[in-house]
């Protein structure tokens, strides 16, 4: 096995984040090998004191702060105080990239905006990320996930007709902006080592939630149409994909070609289907598809969910039973893929996710476990 990859070793980043999609972004650079410093006002952010795991949230390591801040250095300065400014500033001069997610033009204001840091460094990296972007009609309101989730349509795309717009459970937005920027970072150190260059990167969360429905955001930017709420139907809209009721538990299935399609009516003991004149070629199956899920109904509550996941699986009919977070952690395929790390914060056990994806056949997770307000500022400032 080769050694742990560090592809961003040598590289220093400041980090002024706070809450999760900065953080994520920085933490992304941390694990790849980037020497972090994150910079955090009086006291600490607030996602110190989650209150997930009580414990924790007492010393001001909420486990909501831990996911997106191993791995970095930590000083406490107050910004609106000018020898602390100074100091950033002089941290600012040896930095390779600043990552700041305060609402637009308070970086300025706060004397740490792209102009002031160009002065302590002209080839520095410098990312923005904000809700909207400083631009446009909305630019520089303020915004968290659910909201940008309602902004963005994604909402609108979740659900049934019947229930209305559904809220993604997860911040998605959040964690693929942190995503987003991270892959702006690394590509901005690219092309500063091709020009000698500063680079500066804005990335906005609206941006983001846009493109991670791009068949959707082209679909409606190029006829007009909006997507229809598909609540737990397969996008492909193919009337054998979908999601079933079992005699336990719920199915899901993608039978989206014509050889998986017969591979389905196979596995069910169904070939006299593919015959079928109402079934016999997509178009008749989406014409017919009333009857056609009638008899994929009647069959999937002959057996549970499990049991039909591995006979579909075993002809290569992609299928799974709808399971917890919990579940899938139990079933093994995350731990295998070492996808999570355990380390002790405040002698309490976590696991923290990692990057996702191996490098030469490495999960970059987590070496060094989070800090306390102002570990650091001994090391970088003397105090």
């Amino acid at each position: 096995m080769t050694e742990r990859p560090e592809p961003l070793k040598g590289v220093r980043v400041i980090d002024l984040t706070q809450v999760l999609a900065g953080p994520y972004c920085t933490y992304q650079l941390a694990l790849l090998g980037a020497e972090v410093i994150k910079i955090e006002r009086p006291g600490g952010e607030q996602t110190r004191f989650s209150d997930v795991i009580p414990e924790l949230s007492q010393t001001g390591l909420g486990l909501a702060f831990c996911v997106q801040n191993a791995q970095k250095d930590f000083i406490e300065l107050n910004l609106k105080d000018q020898r602390d400014l100074a100091i950033l500033h002089n941290l600012i001069v040896d930095a390779d990239v600043l990552v700041q997610n305060f609402r637009p033009g308070v970086a300025e204001r706060l004397g740490i905006g792209e102009s002031s840091a160009r002065q302590c460094n002209s080839s520095l990296i410098y990312c923005s990320i904000s809700a909207y972007g400083g631009e446009g009609p909305i630019g520089g309101r303020p915004a968290y996930d659910h909201i940008v989730q309602a902004m963005s349509g994604i909402m609108n795309t979740t659900g049934t007709e019947e229930m209305g717009p559904v809220k993604v459970g997860a911040p998605y937005v959040d964690y693929g902006t942190g995503l987003n920027a991270a892959f702006a970072i690394t590509s901005a150190l690219l092309e500063r080592n091709r020009t000698g260059e500063g680079q500066s990167i804005d990335v906005a969360m609206l941006d983001t939630a846009m493109i991670l429905m791009a068949n959707n955001l082209a679909t409606t930017a190029t006829t007009g149409r909006e997507p229809p709420k598909l609540g737990n139907e397969a996008a492909s809209g193919s009337p054998s994909s979908g999601t079933f009721d079992t005699a336990e538990g719920l199915l899901a299935i993608a039978a989206n070609t014509e050889s998986q399609f017969k591979d389905l009516c196979r596995a069910l003991n169904h070939e006299e289907w593919i015959e079928d004149p109402r079934w016999a070629s997509p178009n008749k199956r989406q014409k017919n598809i009333a009857s056609f899920r009638e008899r994929l109904n009647e069959s999937f509550l002959k057996d549970t969910a499990i049991r039909w996941e591995m006979i579909l699986v075993d002809v290569g009919v992609p299928a799974s039973r709808v399971r917890t977070i919990g579940e899938v952690l139990e079933e093994g395929q995350p731990a295998s893929r070492e996808l999570l790390a355990e380390i002790k914060v405040a002698n309490t056990s976590v696991k923290i996710p990692g990057i996702g994806f191996k490098l030469n056949g490495h999960s970059l997770v987590p070496q060094r476990a989070p800090k306390t307000v102002g570990a650091d500022n001994k090391k970088w400032i003397g105090e």
